[in-house]
């Protein structure tokens, strides 16, 4: 039996790799997709291999997160319950795409991941392989019951570790768990359990990876331009970039002024609650501008039915439905949303604030001659036609207003 395992390097996925191929006498090939982990990558190949595993393919998919992952869901606009910036879960498809080629590269019989039987990244990445392979066999050692008995804890894992000489660096106490990519770094579990802890005090400021504490950012604020065309960003500060190169001239500058920080407590796919701790520095600012390019520049109909797709969308994205037919009928409609998205946004950074600086297009919608509180050159608008628009809009009220006093 062949199985490829989704492989990070800690505790969890190096105690699984072992454990899936002493129980199904597999060969075991670690699959880890680099989307942005930094450092977390080095020294990955050797100690999969020391772990048991018979091949290791480490591919660097950092430009494709950013090009046809993070970018397309920024053109949505989406964000879940109003402040989640959907950094892990648009992550998970990705991976699991890659997953899945390698399998089909290798002939494997299955793929095992490590996520628990409490969280959304066992249904994302099973809905993803629903969706590309709908063959391939899923192995979730997380819902074996045989796993969890006889892994009640971080202490049991770290001693099956030391007996099979698994080079792992843990402690039996962990005070919270992180994952990192190209868009955020997450922080969830352990202490933050207790959604009443304030962890933006100083007392917690070695926690946080991407951003300084907005207290501790620069006392002078930075104006950044980021340039736009059909709704994505080519250029920050007038230097054309790649998507990729897009993400991390933002997450610098974001991270140096505080910007992106989010505590929230978040509706799980599988029925709870969970308290989850985010830094978006590059995204936030994304998000910001690119809603500023479209104010300037989208029809106002098309913006509001967007926008009311936009709970549904960013559902589809925390819930695993990337590759579902209706999120890509979604991204049809979003896609010629952003027609016309296309100038430059300024915006000022500030002590974790996002504040507009200055927006224009070629393509504006706006005109100052229309909107002018003076003396309309242009003849455009007539402010007599308003007393009969607004006596029709008034009509029905006045109807029901009638009828309630009959």
């Amino acid at each position: 039996m062949k199985i490829v395992m989704a492989y990070s390097g800690g505790l969890d996925t190096s105690v699984l790799l072992s454990w899936v191929k002493e129980k199904y006498q597999a060969e075991m090939i670690a699959f880890c997709a680099n989307i942005g982990q930094g450092e977390e990558l080095g020294g990955l190949a050797k100690k999969a291999r020391k772990t048991g595993a018979s091949k290791v393919y480490i591919e660097d998919l950092r430009e494709e997160f950013a090009r046809d992952f993070i970018f397309p869901m920024i053109q949505a606009g989406a964000i879940y319950e109003n402040q989640y910036f959907l950094g892990t879960s648009i992550a998970r498809p990705l991976i699991a795409k890659g997953l899945i080629e390698v399998a089909r590269k290798e002939h494997a019989d299955a793929f095992s991941h490590g996520a628990t039987g409490k969280g959304n990244d066992q249904v994302r990445f099973e809905l993803a392989a629903a969706a590309l392979a709908p063959k391939l066999r899923v192995i979730a050692p997380w819902r074996d019951a045989s796993f969890r008995a006889q892994f009640p804890g971080r202490a049991e894992m770290i001693r099956y570790c030391e007996r099979k000489r698994i080079p792992v660096k843990a402690t039996a106490r962990k005070p919270y768990s992180m994952d990192r990519n190209l868009l955020h770094i997450s922080y969830e579990a352990g202490i933050l359990e207790d959604p009443w802890m304030d962890v933006s005090t100083p007392r917690h400021k070695a926690m946080y990876t991407l951003s300084v504490a907005p207290e501790d950012a620069p006392h002078r604020p930075e104006y950044v331009t980021l340039d736009f065309v059909r709704g994505n960003c080519v250029a920050v500060n007038g230097r054309t970039l790649s998507p990729l190169g897009v993400m991390e001239t933002l997450n610098r500058l974001g991270g140096k002024h505080g910007i992106g920080r989010v505590d929230m407590v978040e509706n799980r796919f599988v029925g709870m609650k969970s308290r989850g701790v985010y830094e978006t520095p590059g995204g936030a600012i994304l998000h910001f501008a690119h809603r500023q390019m479209e104010s300037l520049t989208m029809d106002r109909e098309v913006m509001h039915l967007r926008d009311s797709l936009i709970p549904r969308y960013a559902e589809l994205v925390y819930y695993g439905f990337w590759f579902s037919p209706e999120r890509r009928a979604l991204q049809a409609l979003v896609t010629e949303s952003q027609r016309n998205v296309t100038g430059i946004v300024r915006v000022k950074l500030y002590k974790g604030n996002l504040i507009a600086a200055g927006r224009k297009s070629p393509v504006s919608l706006y005109n100052p001659h229309i909107a002018t509180m003076e003396a309309d050159p242009t003849q455009a608008y007539n402010q007599d036609d308003a007393t009969g628009f607004i006596r029709l809009n008034a009509l029905r009220l006045k109807v029901a207003a009638q009828a309630r006093r009959a």
